[in-house]
């Protein structure tokens, strides 16, 4: 991973692609107007962002099973 920010844009697609669906797909529709509603979403949405935030302004090394670790349990691990 990079360390450019990341968009919503890029967020929204990562999701839809792992779905098989197009960004403007009814599914992804449904899923973007869900996380724009949902008070759980934004607060999950927010640790994620804070984690990553905290991980680039301390330049933590975490090993390569700790990075595993991390993408797994925030739901990003590509195999």
């Amino acid at each position: 991973m990079s360390n450019k920010d990341v968009t919503c844009k890029d967020v929204m697609s990562h999701i839809c692609d792992n779905l098989g669906e197009d960004l403007d797909s009814p599914r992804c529709v449904e899923i973007k107007e869900h996380l724009a509603n949902c008070d759980s979403c934004k607060k999950y949405m927010k640790s994620v962002e804070t984690t990553i935030d905290f991980y680039k302004n301390y330049n933590v090394d975490l090993g390569e099973a700790g990075h595993d670790r991390l993408l797994s349990f925030l739901g990003i691990k590509e195999d």
